[in-house]
């Protein structure tokens, strides 16, 4: 393939919820590219970007997954995401490499809940942003409602700045059509073709409306612009040229949003939606310096060098109150604030995107290929790439040859000679590179934040089913980590299982396939354990002492403890109210141990104890037998016997839920939820759906993915997040403690 400069690169993310068809638009749209001979077709696994077995088995995108299209002298990089509430961290790490998201809507469901929520991610990231309203070939488009119908439920969640440059094309054989409302002509298809439109005239029936939504769209781009309000007030309209130009600034200032209308299911408009991005997505050259953080400078400098596309830097001091004249360059390090004439440089530097600059690739993504090993997809920040070229990992100082530079069509790799500032791009077996580190030359120090690895939210016990799955075990999970941020293994220090967290069942689930089917390791899956906590109701006082006498020294430790209970959420305090030397200073730290150490172990069930105080006041010593020992001895007999009269009890996690889905299963939705014990906090109607707040019992919420596809036909998604502790209900405790098992004192030195 040829080589592309970044004013020819166009890179998109497509986002959107899950069914909203954002696969099989990129499959359409790979097709009317003719990148490929057959559109691929999800349901039989054959779309570019649904290789991954599991993503094929489940019929649903877990991971990130990149395509491109060549197209008319440029070429357009697709990012297809997930749209499934608990992969939606994957497309939020899509949005640092883009340039423009792509947000696909199911035009029968309009806007729903991972739309909305990538909507505002996008919005974090100053994306510029495309509607298109998918799967227009339905006959239950827009709800059954139409167009007004689609465009009042945009309008409602994102303003009237989402504007249609298009209007579609419908009749007796359904969706064959859009008219473009800025050069206004219309394109037919033949659904089921190869996506290559035929231009004509506006239908006649349709000539009003579109000119109607013509002169409302110059309108809205002509808002904000003076000379174009002028243009538009003297001339009535804004020239077709000049309105191209407007748009595909407006776009890139996002201040319009445009609405498009297209079928990838039976490619209508896809040939049109690619010539759109070609025309007003913004190029990967157009993308604003990035701020990354540059090598830390000594104080004692007070020149920064302010460097102007790569031209040779001009030297400029500092004044006395630490600030730095700026010439408009195109690198320079961030605000400098000085005291006392002492400039300290904050480290964040401006890098252009463009070929004149150091080159330096950002890792987004990797993937544990069985066979070709590690990949790691890039993007291109700033220089050009080659291959066979040697560069520096800036996070972990050693040196990687990118050999057979690529770019990547799915799971296969198409070999390129070189790649310029603001492409993607992907490299195979670099040693010690891994997702979010920055490579680049050795004298031209960078390094671009990733974004934080996301927490998980549920964690499953897995067992190896044999002695040899047990030796691959480890190493197969730590490939898994590697391309999936939000897997987490370690071994619980208290129960000595294997543990795996991930955002869900389904997720941890995949997981669980994966090692069997690539790394040949087999587990078992166990009830994930609910992290109860233990606490107190009342205060108690007691009395510890460890007296021991084996021959020569002896052990002596004495002391009086109080417990009392503290507000939720408020952890362990230790306070000392000794007077006289009753115990001397240096042993009450081992009494606080020894009282930590218990409470870690539980009382009631093995859960850790929580949110009390505990008071020593009182005890007693001998000068020859007593030792630090002795006394965290003392103090652990001295808990115990205190928690048997302070009115322990056990504590439940409880989890903020917000529910959405479409407003016929709000009534099922809040039975269900009260039958989790769960207290409904409000409900709040969104375009068609309804979104409900309640407070649920983690215990309760560990299956609730499938419930919830089960109860709104696969249209609800849930969000969940710890909000605080509470009391476990007297008949639900009792439950709880028949089954835990009794926590086991070490025996006493």
């Amino acid at each position: 393939m040829r080589t592309y400069q970044g004013s020819e690169i166009r890179n998109v993310g497509v986002v959107g919820h899950a069914h909203s068809g954002k696969t099989t638009l990129i499959a359409a749209l790979l097709h009317a590219a003719k990148m490929t001979t057959v559109q691929g077709r999800v349901s039989d696994g054959s779309a570019v970007t649904a290789y991954d077995e599991e993503d094929v088995a489940r019929a649903t995108t877990m991971q990130n997954c990149v395509a491109f299209a060549e197209w008319q002298g440029v070429k357009v990089n697709l990012l297809d995401t997930p749209g499934f509430h608990m992969f939606s961290h994957e497309a939020r790490a899509a949005m640092l490499p883009v340039e423009a998201a792509l947000v696909v809507v199911n035009a029968q469901n309009g806007v729903e809940a991972v739309t909305e929520r990538v909507w505002k991610w996008a919005e974090e990231f100053n994306l510029p942003r495309m509607v298109v309203l998918n799967q227009m070939d339905s006959p239950r488009a827009g709800g059954g409602q139409g167009l007004s119908a689609l465009m009042e439920d945009l309008h409602d969640r994102w303003g009237r700045t989402c504007v249609p440059v298009q209007l579609p094309i419908t009749g007796p054989e359904g969706f064959h059509g859009v008219v473009d409302l800025v050069t206004m002509q219309a394109f037919f298809y033949e659904p089921g073709g190869n996506g290559q439109g035929r231009i004509a005239e506006v239908p006649s029936g349709m000539l009003g409306q579109a000119r109607t939504a013509h002169e409302a769209l110059v309108e809205l781009v002509a808002e904000g612009k003076d000379e174009l309000l002028e243009e538009f007030f003297e001339q009535g309209t804004i020239p077709e040229q000049h309105l191209i130009t407007a748009l595909h600034e407006a776009i890139r200032e996002d201040r319009i949003f445009p609405v498009l209308f297209a079928s990838g299911e039976t490619n209508v408009a896809t040939d049109h939606l690619l010539d759109f991005l070609k025309v007003y997505a913004p190029a990967g050259s157009e993308r604003a310096p990035i701020a990354v953080s540059g090598p830390p400078i000594e104080q004692k400098e007070l020149t920064v060098v302010v460097a102007a596309n790569g031209e040779n830097g001009q030297e400029q001091t500092a004044d006395g109150g630490g600030n730095v004249p700026h010439n408009g360059g195109s690198s320079h390090h961030g605000p400098i604030h000085g005291r006392g004439g002492l400039d300290i440089d904050t480290g964040i530097v401006l890098r252009a995107v463009s070929d004149n600059e150091p080159a330096a690739i950002f890792v987004f993504k990797t993937m544990s290929d069985p066979f070709t090993g590690r990949i790691s997809f890039f993007k291109v920040v700033s220089g050009v790439v080659k291959t066979d070229m040697t560069v520096e990992n800036y996070a972990r100082k050693g040196q990687e040859k990118l050999s057979h530079l690529s770019v990547m069509q799915g799971r296969k790799a198409v070999e390129v000679a070189e790649l310029h500032a603001g492409d993607l791009g992907a490299v195979a077996k670099l040693r010690d590179t891994f997702t979010g580190d920055t490579l680049g030359q050795k004298d031209a120090e960078i390094r671009v934040e990733p974004e934080p690895a996301p927490e998980p939210s549920m964690t499953y016990a897995i067992e190896p089913k044999t002695r040899a799955d047990e030796d691959k075990l480890a190493a197969a999970l730590h490939k898994l980590m590697e391309e999936d941020q939000l897997v987490r293994f370690f071994r619980d220090a208290e129960t000595h299982e294997f543990l795996v967290a991930g955002a869900g069942q389904q997720h941890i689930e995949a997981i669980v396939s994966r090692l069997k089917k690539r790394y040949r390791t087999e587990v078992t899956l166990k009830a994930p354990k609910v992290p109860y906590r233990e606490t107190i109701r009342g205060k108690a006082e007691a009395q510890g002492r460890h007296k021991k006498q084996s021959g020569g020294h002896g052990q002596y430790g004495d002391c009086k403890i109080r417990l009392e209970p503290l507000a939720r959420g408020a952890g362990f305090e230790f306070a000392n109210e000794i007077f006289g030397g009753a115990i001397p200073r240096n042993y009450v730290p081992a009494v606080e141990k020894g009282i930590i150490e218990t409470a870690l172990r539980g009382f009631l069930a093995g859960f850790p104890v929580v949110d009390f105080k505990a008071t020593v006041f009182d005890g007693s010593y001998h000068d020859v037998d007593s030792n630090e020992l002795s006394f965290k001895v003392a103090g652990r007999l001295a808990f115990r016997k205190a928690m048997e009269s302070a009115k322990a009890c056990l504590l439940e996690p409880i989890m903020k839920v917000e529910v959405e889905a479409p407003e016929e299963f709000a009534g099922a939705l809040m039975g269900d939820l009260n039958g989790r014990r769960g207290r409904v906090q409000g409900m709040d109607a969104r375009g068609r759906s309804t979104v409900i707040q309640a407070e649920v019992p983690m215990a309760e919420m560990l299956s609730y993915g499938t419930t919830l596809t089960s109860l709104t036909q696969g249209r609800g998604s849930f969000h969940m997040e710890l909000k605080q502790y509470d009391i476990v209900p007297q008949l639900v405790a009792e439950k709880i403690l028949a089954t835990a098992k009794k926590p086991v004192e070490a025996e006493e030195e």
